[in-house]
């Protein structure tokens, strides 16, 4: 073997022992969203689809959800590491599982303020909450907006209502029919779902919990403990790398849009795009997350939601917020300066 031939070889084993090293170095993230592939999640994709993730050291699968039970409860049995759910939900999940190993910790704020509201249509005659004393209301039951109700039907002295259950796909069927008075549900989402069934924008009546004295957390992303424990860097890695992408998307939610497309290519991409617009306007650059600055929480504003939480869902202990959130491994505030200019 000639001296050329060892140079070469010596080459390539340090190179071949380099690629190994970086591959060693992909630290395996499985997050889950709250939801299906719509227009929110990219705020979560575009740091995918533009290599942050990957370039932050992490190997990330981003997989659809079906509600924020399932991902606190996916993410508690070690099935995914990390994954965005409602606050609330999270904090139901401690409060009836004391005992639980593994239970999730908020690390980063993500909608500021909760999307839930009450929509009826203007012909009921509804136009602010006192009026939905006696109506008759309709919501899936683990609805986040019907779960919170007690909060908002407090706050607005609003006397007693009857529910009536049914799947997330007949929600807004009912109320269109006439069988339902008003419905629970993110706004964003209910409003472009009655919009389908053929209802003018101009006709819909929307009491977002926000606007009407419900302060509530929405979702938040979530760890399980165990990867908190163990690899820090990563959860603080993940949130860096996020953020970066969060904010080109919210500079420009229709450039970004693609990456849900890429996801799932028989979405609507008009209509995810103003899903899009809709969520970032109405809860992640909401007028409280410019306030307490995007990704964290007011600490007394968090610690009255664990109270509320705990009475209106008649949990078997009390919510802990020391239990429940751990900002330490939040980016700086260089990263988390992402959100879009007020408009005018």
């Amino acid at each position: 073997m000639n001296k050329r031939h060892l140079i070469k070889t010596a080459a390539a084993l340090v190179a071949a022992a380099a690629f190994g090293s970086t591959a060693q170095a992909q630290t395996p993230i499985k997050f889950q969203l709250d939801w299906r592939f719509e227009g929110p999640a990219a705020l979560f994709l575009q740091s995918a689809a533009k290599g942050y993730y990957k370039a932050a050291g992490l190997d990330v699968t981003i997989d659809a959800g079906n509600g924020s039970g399932g991902t606190v409860t996916r993410v508690a049995s070690g099935v995914y590491d990390m994954g965005f759910a409602d606050v609330a939900a999270l904090m139901e999940f401690h409060a009836n599982n004391p005992d639980a190993p593994n239970k999730p910790v908020a690390v980063m704020m993500g909608y500021n303020n909760t999307p839930a509201a009450v929509l009826a249509l203007k012909k009921s005659g509804i136009t602010k909450p006192g009026d939905l004393t006696g109506k008759k209301m309709g919501a899936p039951v683990f609805d986040a907006g019907r779960k919170g109700f007690p909060v908002f039907q407090k706050a607005n002295n609003i006397g007693n209502v009857a529910w009536t259950s049914m799947d997330p796909p007949l929600r807004e069927t009912m109320l269109v029919r006439g069988d339902i008075d008003a419905i629970t549900g993110f706004s964003f989402t209910s409003l472009l779902n009655l919009e389908a069934r053929g209802v003018k924008t101009a006709d819909v009546v929307i009491l977002p919990f926000a606007d009407y004295g419900v302060k509530l957390y929405g979702n938040a992303i979530i760890a399980s403990p165990k990867l908190i424990k163990e690899n820090p860097a990563a959860v603080k890695a993940f949130l860096t790398a996020f953020a970066k992408g969060a904010k080109e998307v919210m500079a420009n939610p229709a450039a970004t849009i693609g990456t849900v497309k890429e996801r799932d290519g028989i979405i609507n991409v008009p209509l995810e795009t103003r899903r899009l617009a809709l969520a970032i306007d109405s809860v992640v650059a909401s007028p409280d997350a410019r306030k307490e600055g995007f990704g964290k929480v007011d600490p007394a504003r968090l610690s009255l939601m664990a109270s509320q939480v705990s009475d209106a869902y008649g949990t078997k202990t009390r919510v802990s917020v020391a239990d429940i959130w751990n900002g330490s491994m939040m980016p700086s505030d260089a990263d988390l300066n992402v959100l879009p200019p007020v408009k005018k």
